[in-house]
């Protein structure tokens, strides 16, 4: 996991990789839309609250909710799409558009769990602030829309021009980033969250809260000084992700003045702490490390927030590794004995979702990433999708190693199984499928697939054949 380390904020672990495990629960999303009334409700009702009724009728927040959804996650679409120069890549803006759709998300659910509230009390009206909106663009979030939360930092900019003419000093790039120091930590006084949670882990909590996680707080530098003419990069080393100003005089950031170095006051005490390999680091170490790019920067938070929300969701269930379920299964009679989907833990919905939908998003900035894909995949198995994490799984077995996809091949054969017995039921028979009505195919070790990727192309493979 990689943090962003700032002024006064010391290193922090983070979940590692395994905390991204758990089980989970399918989530309501869908476009259900209320159910009618019987026609004595509802004479009762137009004597009394007339107004509930038509609202209860009425009820448009969950259709304007999905297209905010839908838009915010093509406008994340466009800013990073690969047709377009990583430099001309908005971090504030993109940030901003997943903060968008997760608070559409979590609205929408919401408004339907009012309205159910509403349908059981039939006799209450509750009332509902929701609007619709045109554009994604007015959609509120916190209070305020996206152009609003993007001002924020523009304000913070012209405060720091304002401390800077007041010095009446020239814009090098030193006296820049104290002035910067000055007025985001001290004046405005944004400092790292000592607890990871959402309310410190979105752009626009940030800015509101002035208390975020450190590669937010990373961000929010970079696009300061971005609107004062000067190129923060970043980079990753170790656990942490270290920001510096882009200079070809590396020297200055290390020299010492009032008892620290500009490299440390900027990256915080991570610098001075010997357990980080940020401590090493000199100017002629620092020319060597690879500069993350906007993308990259963008992979990171997705990484981040995937974590926190799989964290949440999977609370309950404390020591759950996520490829728990893909442990060898060595017989048929144990195969078919753990399809039970009885047994399989639960997480809690909404964080789950949000859990895949910042993976979804990850996933199109590394769509080869075979490891992620099978993170993915997994999450949609503990959301009971069975039918997606069969194709992203089989999609993830033509990238992995060859261990890897054998580790894989049972596990997707008892997905198959498990999709099946789901058609089963949902033809009207009741019980569990017999083994002996399994086509033949689903008994053998061998998977042969076509998948349709969402690439845009097929792949054929056919595991245990020697193929």
């Amino acid at each position: 996991m990689l943090l962003a380390s700032l002024p006064g904020l010391c290193h922090q672990p983070q979940m590692t990789s395994s905390s991204l495990c758990g089980p989970t629960l399918s989530l309501r999303y869908s476009d259900d839309k209320p159910h009618k009334m019987t026609n004595l409700v509802q004479n009762k009702r137009k004597s009394t609250a007339t107004i509930a009724t038509v609202k209860t009728h009425d009820f448009s927040p969950p259709k304007s909710y999905q297209e905010v959804i839908i838009a915010a996650r093509e406008r994340f679409k466009q800013e990073i799409s690969f047709r377009s120069k990583d430099k001309d890549i908005s971090l504030a803006k993109t940030l901003m558009y997943i903060s968008a759709e997760d608070e559409a998300f979590m609205a929408f659910n919401r408004e339907m769990d009012a309205q159910s509230f509403q349908n059981e009390r039939k006799y209450m009206n509750v009332s509902s602030d929701v609007q619709n909106w045109n554009t994604i663009e007015a959609m509120p979030i916190a209070g305020k829309t996206i152009d609003e939360w993007l001002s924020e930092l523009d304000t913070i900019a012209k405060e720091v021009e304002v401390e800077l003419i007041s010095r009446d000093i020239s814009c090098h790039f030193v006296e820049v980033l104290e002035a910067v120091n000055k007025v985001l930590f001290e004046s405005k006084g944004f400092r790292r969250s000592p607890v990871v949670d959402s309310k410190c882990s979105y752009l626009h909590s940030v800015l509101s809260s002035k208390c975020g996680s450190a590669i937010l707080l990373s961000v929010i530098y970079m696009e300061i000084c971005q609107r004062l003419n000067l190129t923060i990069v970043g980079s990753r080393v170790g656990e942490d992700f270290l920001i510096w100003p882009e200079t070809q005089n590396p020297e200055e950031l290390f020299k010492v003045n009032s008892g620290h170095s500009l490299f440390g006051i900027v990256n915080g005490r991570c610098v001075e702490d010997p357990k980080s390999m940020a401590s090493d680091l000199t100017c002629n170490s620092l020319l060597g490390l690879d500069i993350a790019t906007n993308r990259d920067i963008i992979g990171i938070y997705l990484a981040n927030l995937i974590r926190l929300h799989w964290k949440r969701a999977s609370r309950t269930n404390h020591g759950l590794m996520l490829t728990s379920a893909l442990r060898p299964i060595h017989d048929d009679k144990e195969k078919w004995s753990k399809t039970d989907r009885s047994s399989m833990p639960l997480l809690r919905p909404q964080d789950l979702r949000l859990a895949i939908m910042a993976s979804e998003k990850l996933l199109i900035l590394q769509p080869h990433n075979w490891a992620l894909r099978r993170d993915h995949g997994m999450m949609l198995y503990y959301s009971r999708d069975y039918g997606k994490a069969v194709q992203e799984l089989s999609i993830c077995m033509a990238f992995a190693p060859e261990e890897e996809a054998q580790v894989l091949e049972p596990f997707v054969e008892k997905l198959h199984l498990l999709q099946l017995e789901s058609s089963w039921k949902s033809l009207g028979h009741k019980g569990r499928l017999k083994p002996s009505l399994i086509p033949s195919f689903f008994k053998t070790n061998r998977l042969d697939t076509c998948i349709h990727d969402k690439l845009g192309f097929n792949i054929f493979f056919g595991r245990g054949d020697g193929q």
